[in-house]
């Protein structure tokens, strides 16, 4: 039987794809301005930080909105320097385990799942993610841990009924692409720390 095909991944994909090439040539354009000495300032340091988060965010997103073959591999290099860029300057961080060598739909989940951490982390945290075998471990920690229960409820029933908006969309995305890959997430959410297995 053939897999449904996944729409939202293909316009992720899309839209990731058609935004990284302009937003790499306007941060290679502000690097060129820099290096030149012509425009300096606030301003221009300002421009060059907001178009490096924007590409960290379309390199983060390309991964986890994006669609994936059953053969697709990414490597922990590439994994690495995608968070990196991300978290850089940020209140979180992220400490990636793993192998050097994953399955691209794997990494996916994972990266929804940080999302869905990071949205209970407002105030900023560390996140452990840990592949070990066959199964993945995420655990969020943090002072601080805003949860929704109806957005965590959905994470596990498919069918709960919760208001969705597009800053919360993973939240909708984590069950279906679970039970497009056969897993199972079990999640513990305690005080001060979260802990996603599947």
């Amino acid at each position: 039987m053939t897999e449904k095909t996944d729409l939202a991944a293909l316009l992720g994909s899309r839209i990731c794809h058609d935004l990284i090439s302009p937003i790499g040539a306007i941060g290679n354009g502000v690097e060129l301005l820099m290096m030149d000495g012509s425009i300096r300032g606030p301003e221009m340091t300002l421009i060059s930080e907001s178009v490096a988060n924007a590409n960290a965010r379309i390199r983060f997103f390309r991964v986890a909105f994006g669609a994936t073959g059953a053969e697709q591999r990414i490597g922990r290099p590439e994994i690495l320097s995608i968070l990196q860029d991300l978290t850089r300057g940020g209140r979180l961080q992220i400490d990636w385990q793993g192998p050097s060598d994953l399955q691209r739909r794997e990494v996916k989940l994972a990266f929804l799942l940080i999302l869905c951490l990071e949205t209970a982390m407002a105030y900023g945290g560390r996140i452990r993610v840990e592949r070990n075998d066959a199964r993945w471990v995420l655990v969020g920690q943090a002072h601080k841990i805003r949860i929704d229960a109806d957005l965590w409820e959905m994470l596990s029933n498919p069918m709960a009924q919760v208001e969705m908006s597009a800053a919360r969309v993973h939240f909708a995305l984590v069950p279906d692409e679970m039970s497009r890959q056969g897993r199972r997430l079990t999640s513990e959410i305690r005080e001060t720390e979260i802990r996603l297995s599947f």
